[in-house]
């Protein structure tokens, strides 16, 4: 079984955006301004067809097996995060819904992985070690030197896969009032 990875396409709005709601939770109403799954799901897939924000499918890549979509990848510059977290608020703002400002997630130099994910079906099979390795290839080929990720604290699993690729704790981070860790790797 050969897992794949490649940048994501307008037309994967659909298996992406059910995979940043399981990856981001609660987070994706903040991102959205939406309290209902349906408007959830169909504002990220409005948020994934732009170009400027920061789940664009300019910012995501795709793992498949054998021509289905196993999991997604948002990773962007911590530099970029001002401008695409900016042009998100703009969004929010004009369609009405109640924000705040939305956090800094990464540190300027690093190359962040913001979300990350592997569909049910396929986890287990080694498509979150694909595509965290794949992010250090971005990451070099766009000149960043650290890669980083931000894991909440009780999801165990997830830090034990993050800590074997390489990534060390480096700070408390908090997002939306939860604490997370704040982990980075060198490249």
């Amino acid at each position: 079984m050969e897992i794949t990875v490649r940048p994501a396409q307008l037309t994967d709005a659909t298996y992406a955006a059910p995979l940043i709601i399981d990856a981001i939770g609660e987070i994706a109403n903040r991102l959205t301004g939406e309290d209902e799954l349906q408007a959830i799901l169909t504002e990220l897939e409005v948020l994934f067809k732009r170009t400027d924000n920061r789940h664009s499918y300019k910012n995501t890549y795709v793992a498949e097996i054998a021509g289905e979509v196993a999991g997604i990848m948002v990773v962007y510059g911590g530099d970029q995060a001002p401008t695409l977290d900016n042009n998100l608020e703009k969004w929010l703002t004009a369609k009405g819904a109640t924000i705040q400002s939305i956090e800094v997630e990464a540190r300027t130099d690093e190359f962040y992985i913001d979300t990350i994910c592997t569909a049910q079906q396929f986890r287990g099979q080694g498509v979150g070690t694909v595509l965290l390795k794949y992010a250090d290839i971005v990451a070099k080929e766009k000149g960043y030197h650290k890669v980083s990720l931000s894991v909440e604290k009780p999801k165990e699993r997830a830090r034990h896969l993050y800590e074997k690729m390489g990534f060390v704790f480096s700070e408390p981070w908090t997002i939306i009032g939860e604490e997370f860790d704040h982990m980075v790797k060198e490249v």
